[in-house]
This record gives C-alpha cells, sequence and structure tokens, in this order.
C-alpha cells in the first residue's frame, strides 16, 4: 500500500493526515491540541501504521533519521524530500539520468547513520526550469526503494503527493473543516475530523462514478461542489420521505455488494449537471501583509493560563 502524509495547520491545532492515493481515501488522522508543538511530537504514532511492504511519501519535515530507519526496519519503503538539516555522505557524483516537463533529473548514491547503523539510499534531485513558490530551483528526494525503480517514478511519486493539497482545499471549501469561531481546540480538532470523514464518503462515490464513467473525465471534470450540494440537498429530501426501516437492507451488505450497488447508481447519473464551471483569467492577488509582532497563538496553552489563574483566585 501507498501512503501519502501531509501536515495541516490550522490556526488553533494542527495535524498529520495520511492519504491512500489509489482510493483517494485518508486512513488516519494524528491530532494534536497545541499549535505550538511540533508535528514530530506525533511521529512515532505514524511510524506504528507502517506495515512491511508499504511506501511511504511525505515532505521534508518527515526527513528524520529516526523516521527514515524505522521504515526501513519494518520492511517498508519511503519517498521523502530532504530536509536541508539531513546529514549524508556522498557514495559516488550526482549523474545526469535526462530531461522531465518540469527540469533535469539526477542521482546518486548517499550514505545516513543513526545509532551505530547505516543506510544507503538513493538521492534523486530534480532541477527545475521554473522554480516553486518559495523560490526553491531545486528538489531533492531520498528513497529506500530499489534500483530497478526509474529515478523517474520516484519524482513522479513525490509530484503527485500534492493530491493531499487539493483534498485539504474540499475539506476547508465544500465541508466547513475550520470554522475559526471554534475556540476549544477539541472542538475545533473534532470538526476537522468529521470533514474528512465527509471528504471519504465524497472520494468513494467519485470512484464508483469513475469505475462506471472513466476516472480522468470525473477527476478533470466534475465538481466536488457541485457534487456536495447535490448530496446535502438530495440527504435532506430523502430522510423526510423515507422512513428508516426502509434503510436497514444496507446493513448486512458487505463492501462488494455497496460497491457494486453504487456502480449501479453512477450508470444513472448525468454527469452535466456537475460540470466544473469554465474558469476565467484570474486577477493578481494583492501581497499578504504579515505583521512579525503578531505572534502565534496556541489556544490551548491560553486556556490553561486562564484555568490556572482562576484557580488560584
Amino acid at each position: 500500500m501507498q501512503s501519502e502524509i501531509w501536515r495541516h495547520q490550522h490556526y488553533l491545532l494542527k495535524a498529520i493526515v495520511v492519504l491512500e492515493p489509489l482510493s483517494k481515501l485518508v486512513t488516519d488522522i494524528f491530532l494534536i491540541e497545541d499549535g505550538h508543538a511540533q508535528e514530530r511530537s506525533e511521529f512515532d504514532s505514524v511510524l506504528e501504521k507502517v506495515k512491511a511492504q508499504d511506501l511511504w511519501c511525505g515532505d521534508r519535515n518527515f526527513c528524520t533519521l529516526k523516521f527514515l530507519f524505522t521504515i526501513r526496519d519494518k520492511n517498508a519503503f519511503f519517498v521523502i524530500r530532504q530536509h536541508g538539516g539531513l546529514g549524508f555522505k556522498e557514495l559516488d557524483e550526482l549523474k545526469l539520468l535526462g530531461a522531465t516537463d518540469s527540469g533535469e533529473l539526477f542521482e546518486q548514491k548517499v550514505e545516513i547513520s543513526y545509532e551505530g547503523k547505516t543506510l544507503i539510499l538513493r538521492r534523486v534531485v530534480l532541477k527545475l526550469f521554473v522554480p516553486t513558490r518559495d523560490k526553491e530551483w531545486e528538489i531533492a528526494i531520498l528513497s529506500n526503494l530499489p534500483d530497478h525503480i526509474p529515478a523517474t517514478k520516484i519524482a513522479e511519486i513525490y509530484r503527485n503527493r500534492w493530491t493531499l493539497e487539493n483534498l485539504f482545499q474540499t475539506v476547508t471549501e465544500n465541508f466547513n473543516g475550520e470554522i475559526e469561531t471554534l475556540a476549544y481546540p477539541k472542538s475545533a480538532l473534532f470538526s476537522f475530523s468529521m470533514a474528512l470523514v465527509a471528504y471519504n464518503i465524497l472520494a468513494t462515490l467519485k470512484a464508483a462514478l469513475g469505475s462506471v464513467h472513466g476516472v480522468g473525465k470525473i477527476e478533470a471534470g466534475l465538481s466536488d461542489f457541485y457534487l456536495v450540494d447535490e448530496i446535502q440537498g438530495t440527504y435532506r429530501g430523502m430522510m423526510i420521505a423515507i422512513p428508516a426501516l426502509e434503510w436497514e437492507i444496507f446493513k448486512d451488505f458487505s463492501n462488494e455488494k455497496i460497491a457494486q450497488f453504487l456502480q449501479k447508481i453512477a450508470q444513472g447519473v448525468n454527469l452535466k449537471h456537475f460540470l466544473k464551471a469554465t474558469r476565467v483569467p484570474k486577477k493578481p492577488k494583492a501581497p499578504v501583509i504579515y505583521d512579525r509582532k503578531q505572534g502565534h497563538v496556541s489556544t490551548t496553552r491560553l486556556l490553561e493560563q486562564y484555568n490556572t489563574k482562576k484557580k488560584r483566585s
């Protein structure tokens, strides 16, 4: 199984989300109440989910020696962007492999060490034709995948992890996953988690539509907004018109039978009703001005300070 890990930060909380890219389903979420806490405090919990022959893909924040060695020790694989602070020993020079649509691809062997153990890795470097939004011209990826897996495939695996960014956009825009008026961290975490559950339902329905009408057509042409709006409106009516007793037939359905049922329904869906709106050229955004004097605030710590003062008084 391939898993993609992503760090999500809200102004009240943080979370690590795990996505299975083939099904587009969120398989795990690790919640962090304290907005000041490091995501790495939950890495041990993430590593408990690693199984043999898994492939884990993540950004450079997950590029720690313990994280990489633990995945290797569990007979699993990783494709993780190199962190600038990770030391390594070059075993050979970078070799040019050719050009992709986004840059020139290089590869070399490197060695890392941790607690008396060593690990030889493939270091795949993509020197970009156009810089990233962070003005970076180079992306270095570390992997322990075997040599018969082409470097181009490793670069593609890392590039495709950006599907998680689409997940958060869908959750934020369509499921109100970040309600700013929820001041208590546990409330905000619960709201975000329920939004991810709703996202999984949407991903399941899109998979059913894709199996009938073609995955490419569904991914490229359908609007999540229109789909969610249709589901929300139809659900309200169905709950009024259809007695609860009529739904009990589904409780004993197997996964295979549910999938067959969804595919049967998908055959009758008119996709024209849910097509994305035609985009017009975007207007340039005004630059965001950040006030450095206004620091990040952890609601958990504010509540702790309030409760301490209350007890003293």
